[in-house]
């Protein structure tokens, strides 16, 4: 397969299709068939610090590549403005550094997500000391 359409939906069906890049943004998840033919369900969830999703003249991105190293035909390609872009096929220790790497960025990702609530927290309890003083 060398194409995929893009469908929009609220919800993912149970039944998915072959050829059709499912997207829910209300839910932050894709899902398609992979492109291999194994009749395999490819979940990818849209956040962050995951998979983003772009869309542009009805055509679908998601970044980064699909890697479907726990399945039998282990399927490596990229989604790209509604291509199939087929990859290599990853050695086990590019599949780990590549977790590593993954795992490495969900971290940061969190870390600054919570820095940044700290001194959100900091400055609303700097203005509330504020605003008591000239409520005073």
């Amino acid at each position: 397969m060398e194409k995929i359409k893009l469908l929009k939906v609220e919800y993912l069906p149970k039944v998915l299709e072959q050829g059709i890049l499912y997207v829910s943004e209300e839910f932050g998840i894709a899902g398609h068939l992979c492109p291999c033919g194994c009749e395999n369900k490819i979940m990818t969830p849209i956040e962050p610090s995951e998979w983003s999703f772009k869309e542009v003249k009805n055509k679908p991105t998601l970044y980064p590549s699909i890697g479907n190293w726990q399945l039998p035909c282990r399927s490596h390609y990229w989604i790209t403005n509604g291509n199939i872009e087929w990859s290599h096929d990853w050695s086990e220790e590019e599949i780990i550094a590549g977790r590593e790497a993954e795992a490495r960025k969900r971290k940061a990702y969190y870390d600054d997500l919570e820095s940044k609530q700290v001194r959100k927290s900091i400055f609303r309890r700097v203005l509330d000391w504020f605003l008591m003083l000239l409520s005073n």
